[in-house]
């Protein structure tokens, strides 16, 4: 196999890489939710653990 062959074969490969990762990064881009815009800034809903009144009692019930 002569050199030239086996540095094109190399260029090949490196663009089809460097390609893959280029379209990875675009889509996952894309999918990234943007801020969300609503009409009261000041109300936002929280998320995550949060000690409710039912959740009180439930912890009161399981008491051993």
């Amino acid at each position: 196999m002569s050199e030239k062959a086996k540095l094109s074969r190399r260029k090949f490969l490196l663009a089809a890489g460097a390609g893959s990762a280029a379209t990875v990064a675009a889509i996952a881009a894309k999918t990234v939710p943007q801020g969300e815009k609503t009409a009261d800034a000041g109300a936002k809903k929280r998320k995550g653990y949060q000690l409710t009144e039912h959740v009180r009692r439930y912890y009161e019930t399981a008491k051993v």
